[in-house]
Formats: structure tokens, C-alpha cells, sequence
């Protein structure tokens, strides 16, 4: 689905109040992140009679703290407000209890909010300038298993919430043509490997990857009692003489390609095509923006691509599916099968050769 839209039927009056969220946002984060983490919403959403002072109580925040958060709060629409004291309003309710909400907020807390102070450099050089925050890498992916333990738990539940979500429907597809040989390109801790091994019960998977991140993936792998079956080939896809596992029966791009320019994305599939069997598949997940069955997803799916402006590598992004649909075309392949709405949002790419 595009969302490309004539202009919302929005007063003037409403515009602006609009344009003011947006000016205030880095503090209404906050604010809701501190609701969050005082448990001041949870209080609220638990007892229905209540007041600032029992909830400063509570929360070991003194009335003055509880005070400026609640009326924020009330501005926001978090919560409103009668006689019997708090409550909280829709939206509150799904930050408190909805994962997506809570994953999304960490992540953007732990992993993005600091760089994204550096936005604009990050936009002028086309690099990560934000991710000085962590370390001195070019990219944030030989430093993950580095990050601090806070940034590194929210950047692997956000990467796997959204992957994960799609494993029950995406594994039955996988396994229709049999395959004995799976390559996993960018198998990260290697829980889509652990994933396969448990479906299938003789498949042996080959996981590709940076030193880093293969390290923890064999370490998962040997705790699964499968590392006789998952192994690691150690590859940085980014250089031009790197290796590459040659006739896999299935290649597996998971929230893979999105990680690299459209350059680099060029060079890797073609790579991957020069080293696939005439009768390997290629199978690419995304989730690409204008396929979202939603307008919020595909608010999420643009907020992430300034991620990767600013924290991950300068040069990536989520992309539009006719961009990638394009560059599988000039790397030698085909798409032989098509398939959105998996999971929250994902797309299937089922690739094979040109003759």
C-alpha cells in the first residue's frame, strides 16, 4: 500500500497544535518514558481512586516530580482526570501495555537518543556521526556485542520482536522445497538458525557473519545442543574480496539488505548469485515501507531509517520494495514468488537465478 496522500482535512488551528508536538517531542519522550520507568501508569491503571500524593508515595517521587509528569501527562492525552483521581486515556494504555510500544520506546531511549543529536552531520556526510556515542566504529555492527548492556538488550528486542513475529508463518514456506543446506546471511545471535534446526530435524545451517556476532551465535547453537548442525563462516560482506559460502540450497536474508546503500546491496546479491547452484533459492524478508497494511506501520518503518542515518551506518535505510525489487533485477535474479503481510508488516522475496 503507498501512502501518498492529497493534504488531511486538518484545521489550521489543529495544524499548529501539531507542529508544537513536534517541537516539544524530545521532552514528551521523556516524559513518557519516566511515567514508564516510575511506574506512575501502572499505579495509575491499578488503582482507580488515587491522588498525587499516594502516587508520589508510590513511586518514591517527591509531589513536586509527580506533579509537572501528571500535568504533561494529562496535555498529552496519556490520562485524564475526575474526582476519584486518575485514569489512564487510550493512549496511555497501549504505552503501558502494548510490546510494540515498549520495544520501539527502548530502543529509541537506549540505542538512538543520544546520536540523534547528530543527525544533521550524519545527513551532510553520510556516515554515522551519532554513533561516537558508543564507540569508535564505522558502523554499529562490529560493535553490538560491545554496546552497553542496556543499549545492547533494547537493539536485540527490537530487531527480533519484529523478526520473531514472523518465524511461525515464514518457517512452513521456507521448508516446502526441502532444503538440507541453509545459509543464513546475517545470522546475528542465530536464533533464525535455532529456529530451523528446531523445525527440521537433519537441516544443517551455515550462519555468515562478522567475528562478533558469530561468536554469540555458535555459543547459542552449542547451548541448544545443535552445533553439530549450525555452523559459522566468518565473511564481511562490505569487503569486496570477502568469502562466500558457495551452493547452499536456500540463502536466508533476514532485516538484512535494509543494513547496506543500494551500491553495496548490488554488490552483495550479485556475490550471492555468482555463488548459488542452478537449483539454490534466494529468500529476502523485509519489511518494506510501502507495503505496511497500515499507516502506522509505515510510520515506524520511516522513523527506523533514521536509525541508520544516524547510528548504524550513514548510508542505509528501510527501503521502498520497488528499489530492491529492482537492484535483485540487476544483480541476475528473478522473484519467483511475492508475499506481504507476514508478521508485523514483512514481505517474502522467494529469488532464483536467471537462465
Amino acid at each position: 500500500m503507498d501512502f501518498y496522500r492529497s493534504p488531511k482535512q486538518i484545521s489550521a488551528f489543529n495544524a499548529k497544535f501539531e507542529a508544537q508536538k513536534i517541537a516539544f517531542a524530545p521532552i514528551t519522550f521523556q516524559v513518557a518514558r519516566c511515567l514508564l520507568k516510575y511506574e506512575v501508569l501502572a499505579y495509575i491503571d491499578q488503582h482507580a481512586e488515587n491522588d498525587r500524593q499516594m502516587i508520589a508515595t508510590h513511586c518514591s517521587l517527591s509531589e513536586y516530580a509527580i506533579g509537572v509528569l501528571l500535568d504533561m501527562a494529562l496535555s498529552m492525552g496519556l490520562i485524564w482526570q475526575d474526582i476519584k483521581g486518575y485514569h489512564l486515556d487510550k493512549i496511555g494504555h497501549f504505552l503501558l501495555h502494548d510490546e510494540m510500544s515498549r520495544v520501539n520506546l527502548n530502543f529509541s531511549h537506549d540505542v538512538c537518543y543520544q546520536g540523534m543529536f547528530e543527525l544533521d552531520q550524519a545527513l551532510e556526510t553520510g556516515q554515522a556521526t551519532g554513533l561516537k556515542v558508543f564507540g569508535d566504529w564505522q558502523t554499529i555492527y562490529p560493535g553490538l556485542s560491545q554496546l552497553p548492556d542496556n543499549a545492547k538488550k533494547s537493539w536485540f528486542e527490537f530487531d527480533h520482536f519484529y523478526s520473531d513475529h514472523a518465524f511461525s508463518a515464514i518457517l512452513p514456506m521456507i521448508f516446502q522445497s526441502q532444503p538440507k543446506t541453509i545459509v543464513d546471511i546475517g545470522g546475528n545471535t542465530g536464533k533464525w538458525a535455532l529456529a530451523c534446526t528446531q523445525y527440521d530435524a537433519d537441516v544443517k545451517v551455515t550462519i555468515m557473519d562478522l567475528p562478533g556476532q558469530l561468536k554469540v551465535a555458535m555459543e547459542n547453537a552449542k547451548a541448544q545442543d545443535v552445533d553439530d548442525r549450525v555452523h559459522g563462516f566468518e565473511c564481511d560482506l562490505l569487503n569486496a574480496d570477502t568469502p562466500f559460502y558457495s551452493g547452499g540450497d536456500l540463502y536466508w536474508m533476514s532485516q538484512f539488505l535494509d543494513c547496506f546503500s543500494q551500491e553495496q546491496i548490488l554488490a552483495i546479491l550479485t556475490l550471492a548469485r555468482e555463488h548459488m547452484a542452478p537449483h539454490s533459492e534466494l529468500c529476502i524478508l523485509e519489511t518494506f515501507w510501502d507495503r505496511q497494511p497500515c499507516e502506522a506501520g509505515a510510520y515506524c518503518v520511516n522513523a527506523t531509517s533514521l536509525y541508520f542515518t544516524a547510528m548504524a551506518n550513514g548510508n542505509s535505510r528501510m527501503y521502498h520494495s520497488k528499489d530492491l525489487l529492482k537492484l535483485i533485477s540487476l544483480a541476475g535474479l528473478y522473484v519467483d514468488e511475492d508475499i506481504d503481510e507476514i508478521g508485523l508488516g514483512h514481505t517474502l522475496l522467494r529469488c532464483r537465478r536467471k537462465p
